[in-house]
């Protein structure tokens, strides 16, 4: 039914036989790229441009064509903006567009997190900036490059990834917060669509509800009858995955009416009129097919709603307040609310990392101490969300909830290594800072040896980028190595560094 142009997203697992090898560029992309826009080692997305125009010379009446881009980043706005581009010209003079527009795309340089980066192609330059993992929540569009005078002049987007957040979420502005609730406890979610465009906007908006916190369930912008884990997510065997799917056939409804949260969103309104925003109904209303829009679930937010947000969205809708304007004002209340809920948690890890005074050079570093639950509970009393959010609810209970996701196992791993990493980076200062002639006076050949290679191991983490240590400290460790090495005798030598 989408005649005329259209653009959506989808992304599907790799399959299982041939994992492709981590690059070094991948560790180099990653360790520097916000944990959202990171390479997935798992997942293809595909960026689809699909057009359906009448056309009698055809036999079956139409033309109907998809120029697809497969990529692991998540660059969705970069990348349909050159879709934009490229797939008109490709459906008039087909194969021979591409290969010249292949060719162009493989000078491009490497995405480097923080660079502003001049993509050329057919003629024109996009430019855009590849966010960096330091960079402040709101930063600005890229600059124009005044050291290269461009010609043509580029055309510079925004953004690489955001999606016009105020757009996606206009039909469902009054219940933002309770699926920001949904997302951040990993609830199978589905949302019915009248579009691909509009499922998989609608997915990606709400994936991108909890940055700075990695999404750490499988989602889906655009799912169909047709995908291979189709079986898998549609069985009534087992509870429903941790899934967000994005679909457009009313069929799922009937699939899928165990599941206990279902999103029916309508046609989008035209941008001038107030949206008729979906109301919240159980799920048992949930009717085969003739479905009104409404978030259908039985779930009852435990935060109450921002009114006041509500008011100024809605009054900014009334008085054609610029739709960029909306969304930066949509963006940083969920960041606002990510931000309330994560710094309590982080600082309560914090918590548990030893002291720097306890990390002695020649003993093995003390452990992190174990995340209790009830303590960290326990301890917002004086230092919970309430510090840096006007929004009353049971934020005991949203804890206790998120405690049980996929978000909770997913932060606090990726905390704990991080962590960890410190620990083996100060430890490794530690002992570049002690005096290791002294220390060797009284040790046997195999404990020299013990440390050499302990040293070793160190230092490729750290050259891996895995250890957060100073330039210094790394040529102080190889200085170590080749004392301690030059202190053995030559037989042991000639082992440890092979002619």
């Amino acid at each position: 039914g989408c005649l005329g142009d259209t653009q959506f997203s989808f992304r599907i697992r790799q399959s299982g036989g041939h994992r492709s090898p981590w690059h070094a560029e991948d560790w180099r992309y990653n360790s520097r790229a916000p944990v959202s826009l990171q390479r997935e080692p798992a997942h293809y997305f595909g960026y689809v441009y699909f057009r359906q125009v009448k056309d009698s010379s055809v036999k079956r009446g139409y033309f109907q064509k998809a120029l697809v881009l497969v990529s692991r980043l998540p660059f969705v706005r970069l990348f349909q903006a050159l879709l934009g581009l490229v797939a008109p010209e490709y459906f008039d003079r087909l194969a021979p567009c591409l290969e010249a527009v292949c060719s162009e795309i493989d000078q491009w340089p490497a995405p480097t997190p923080g660079q502003t980066l001049n993509l050329p192609v057919m003629g024109v330059v996009l430019q855009v900036r590849i966010p960096s993992r330091v960079d402040k929540p709101e930063h600005s569009p890229p600059r124009q490059c005044s050291h290269e005078s461009l010609l043509p002049a580029p055309v510079v987007l925004a953004s690489v990834h955001e999606l016009d957040l105020f757009r996606c979420f206009q039909p469902v502005l009054t219940h933002v917060q309770t699926l920001w609730e949904l997302m951040l406890l990993g609830e199978p979610l589905l949302v019915l669509a009248p579009s691909p465009a509009v499922a998989s906007d609608m997915v990606l908006a709400l994936i991108s509800c909890l940055q700075p916190l990695r999404f750490c369930c499988d989602y889906r912008p655009y799912f169909t009858i047709h995908d291979s884990e189709f079986k898998e997510f549609t069985t009534r065997t087992q509870a429903p995955p941790n899934v967000v799917l994005g679909v457009t056939n009313p069929f799922f409804i009937k699939t899928l009416q165990h599941w206990p949260h279902i999103l029916r969103v309508g046609e989008p309104k035209m941008s001038g009129d107030l949206p008729k925003q979906v109301k919240l109904k159980k799920p048992s209303r949930l009717k085969t097919l003739d479905t009104k829009p409404g978030l259908y679930t039985a779930y009852s937010a435990h935060l109450h709603r921002d009114k006041a947000l509500l008011k100024r969205l809605l009054k900014g809708l009334q008085k054609k307040r610029p739709w960029d304007t909306q969304t930066a004002l949509l963006r940083r209340h969920l960041l606002e609310l990510t931000h309330s809920f994560v710094i309590p948690l982080e600082h309560y890890m914090a918590s548990l990392m030893p002291l720097k005074k306890s990390i002695m050079p020649w003993k093995t570093p003390p452990q992190i101490r174990p995340f209790r639950q009830e303590d960290f509970l326990r301890s917002l009393e004086h230092a919970g969300p309430q510090l840096t959010c006007i929004l009353k609810g049971d934020w005991l209970g949203l804890y206790r909830r998120f405690f049980k996701s996929p978000h909770f196992d997913g932060w606090y791993r990726q905390r704990h290594k991080e962590m960890a990493h410190k620990l083996e980076a100060l430890h490794l200062e530690a002992i570049c800072e002690a005096n290791i002639e002294t220390w060797m006076k009284d040790k046997s050949e195999v404990e020299v040896v013990d440390l050499v290679l302990k040293l070793r191991e160190k230092l490729a983490q750290a050259q891996g980028h895995q250890l957060p240590v100073k330039e210094a400290t790394l040529q102080r460790a190889q200085l170590y190595i080749e004392t301690a090495i030059g202190s053995l005798p030559k037989d042991l030598q000639a082992v440890l560094c092979p002619p």
